[in-house]
């Protein structure tokens, strides 16, 4: 019933606003936070498709795409109501796909270990930014920087990471989205920038520089598809002579537990190995600790958690390898 989907995303925009948008951007806790309030708003919202296309995330950024205010709740309303239609048809169209490059820098110390050379393939690809680890440079712990780049990610760490002292070698690397971003497109680039929360004030010049990092060098393949039936012909076309690595971050949460039950089945039967960066809910199956902050991610190599990383790669938690346990009965 209508009255039941309204309620529901009534509940979806409030846990949004207190579990999500919280402590990290103090605009979209409020906004959000009206919104759950506002039966009309939420009418408004119950009419589009029912799950991802009622995403918060995807509500804010499009009116932040078309120019709509977000600093005041009145303001915002009144916008967004009146031009529902133009709203509505960008929420239509586009996706959730905050595309994250300071990522690499959590990913980074997975990928030196791994025999060398790579061949990635990213799941949830957005415009292909963390396909280049490469191509940026790093600081851990405000050490020397690794790699020479327009862009320097910042990571601090903490417990026994294994800290990289070389770039990874990548011998072929390629994406599956169902909507890929071109990030030489304007377009494609300012929805890139609208996906970032407002009072995070660093990442929109970080993501210019990312995608200044990676002008010049060959595009990886982006195919358009769902990462469960685009992933073995994908996979099948990595050279067989590299290291195949699987990877996404912050990707598995918007599909239902099983379809992410079926991605799991399938990349455990392919060569290589499976890096995972979700938060703890995601996988349960996982045999890793729930983080004492909500907001961060669990990095796992090949189903094995090794760390907590920050969701936009600014912090690595990497854990005792003393507490290291078996992993826990997986799903068939």
């Amino acid at each position: 019933m209508v009255v039941n989907n309204t309620q529901s995303v009534a509940d979806r925009y409030r846990e949004f606003s207190e579990q999500q948008a919280s402590g990290v951007s103090p605009a979209y806790a409020e906004l959000t936070a009206r919104i759950s309030e506002d039966q009309d708003f939420c009418a408004h919202i119950a009419a589009l498709p029912p799950g991802n296309k009622q995403q918060p995330n995807l509500l804010l950024a499009a009116v932040r795409h078309l120019g709509g205010p977000y600093e005041q709740w009145a303001a915002f309303r009144d916008w967004t109501l009146t031009h529902w239609d133009a709203v509505r048809e960008v929420m239509l169209a586009r996706f959730t796909q905050t595309n994250e490059p300071a990522r690499c820098a959590t990913l980074l110390p997975l990928l030196a270990t791994l025999p060398q050379p790579l061949a990635l393939i990213e799941v949830g690809a957005s415009a292909g930014l963390c396909l280049h680890p490469d191509r940026y440079a790093y600081r851990y712990n405000d050490g020397a920087v690794l790699g020479s780049s327009p862009v320097t990610f910042d990571c601090r760490t903490e417990g026994p990471a294994p800290l990289p002292t070389v770039l990874p070698d990548i011998a072929w690397r390629a994406g599956i989205d169902l909507n890929p971003l071109d990030p030489t497109d304007e377009e494609d680039v300012r929805w890139l920038q609208s996906l970032i929360w407002p009072g995070q004030a660093e990442r929109p010049g970080r993501l210019l520089a990312a995608i200044e990092a990676v002008r010049t060098a060959p595009s990886p393949r982006i195919v358009r598809g769902d990462l469960v039936d685009a992933l073995p012909a994908l996979a099948a076309e990595a050279p067989a002579d590299a290291a195949l690595v699987v990877f996404h971050t912050a990707v598995l949460t918007y599909l239902p537990l099983a379809r992410r039950e079926e991605f799991a089945a399938l990349v455990r039967e392919l060569p290589g190995h499976w890096i995972s960066n979700e938060h703890h809910t995601v996988l349960p199956w996982l045999d890793a600790p729930a983080p004492d902050d909500e907001h961060l991610l669990t990095l796992a190599l090949d189903e094995r958690a090794v760390a907590f990383t920050a969701p936009h790669g600014q912090s690595l938690h990497w854990f005792d390898p003393a507490a290291d346990r078996p992993a826990a009965d997986r799903p068939a």
